[in-house]
């Protein structure tokens, strides 16, 4: 018996359309400002747009507190503000359809859920970082020591990377100047992004620094503490800015930074963000799923008086 064979396919590449079980995520950066964010204690759904945070200022101390026989004792006078935080509308959404959920190998609600959830933690992080560095105290180099913070909101042209000199320089106005609390126990807390941060390992000053108190510090790609100052790397570029120019062009950019201590934003929520699913339109066939919330972050002390302003940024007006 004789045989005529043929090809199952009579032209074009063979290929293997086997697929891989696993589904890949692309990574997201690291959100490192909401942990440093607390909501406003008695705010919440049926309270309004809005909630005022009533804040006490200190009163002026007088050069000599003695009193006099037979004199009154002098009275002074307590003020007290208010700073109001007004919640907005936040989300975004992904359609799907149910004929994509019937026909795909992978649960596509899950792959959007995880999705969305990523993008949501991004935008917060985001919001939260525009409240810390609406600080009226801006900080920019003038120099390879010198440093200068500008209470007017004006960020100026830098001119060096961050150096071992100008954290200390912060640490003091921040201690001295503007009497800020220390975050936690007698540290304040730095969020820096990476350019900065190298610009301040690659100080002669930083590696003598640790050269005798943890030497481990470089291997790890750890800044430490200087000056009782807590350093965090955020790798969050929409949130801290990578990408500042120097003016004199010996050091190309450098990076934003934030230096605080307690009581520096407040978050109001209405709504805590959440997921969730659209009700099903067209008989089941039209679907999707978002993320949404009602809420804000703000300055509790949108001033740079002594002791009320809490935080102080550091960057360059000039742009990458």
């Amino acid at each position: 018996m004789s045989h005529t064979w043929t090809y199952d396919a009579p032209s074009g590449v063979y290929k293997s359309h086997a697929m891989s079980s696993d589904l890949r995520h692309a990574a997201i950066a690291e959100t490192k400002f909401m942990q440093f964010v607390r909501p406003e204690p008695g705010f919440g759904r049926g309270k309004g747009e809005s909630i005022t945070i009533t804040r006490v200022s200190n009163l002026t101390v007088p050069t000599d507190g003695k009193l006099t026989e037979n004199q009154k004792i002098p009275e002074d006078t307590l003020t007290l503000t208010t700073v109001a935080i007004t919640v907005e509308e936040f989300g975004r959404s992904v359609p799907f359809t149910s004929l994509s959920d019937d026909l795909s190998e992978f649960n596509v609600e899950n792959a959007i859920q995880r999705a969305l959830k990523d993008q949501m933690k991004l935008v917060m992080d985001n919001t939260a970082a525009a409240a810390f560095k609406s600080t009226l105290l801006k900080a920019y180099t003038t120099s390879a020591t010198a440093l200068t913070i500008d209470p007017a909101g004006n960020m100026g042209a830098a001119t060096h990377n961050m150096r071992v000199d100008h954290v200390e320089v912060i640490r003091d106005a921040m201690y001295g100047d503007y009497q800020i609390p220390p975050y936690e126990g007698d540290d304040y807390i730095c969020l820096i992004a990476t350019r900065s941060k190298r610009g301040l390992m690659g100080d002669s000053a930083w590696e003598d620094w640790h050269r005798y108190t943890d030497p481990s510090n470089k291997f790890n790609s750890e800044i430490g503490r200087i000056e009782n100052i807590r350093f965090i790397e955020v790798n969050n570029f929409s949130a801290l800015s990578n990408s500042r120019d120097a003016s004199d062009g010996a050091e190309v950019s450098l990076g934003e930074a934030v230096f605080f201590g307690a009581d520096a934003v407040a978050m109001a929520v209405a709504q805590d963000p959440e997921l969730r699913a659209k009700i099903p339109q067209d008989y089941g066939r039209d679907r999707g799923v978002a993320w949404y919330g009602v809420l804000q972050f703000g300055l509790i002390w949108d001033t740079a008086n002594a002791g009320e302003a809490k935080v102080i940024h550091f960057g360059s007006s000039e742009a990458a």
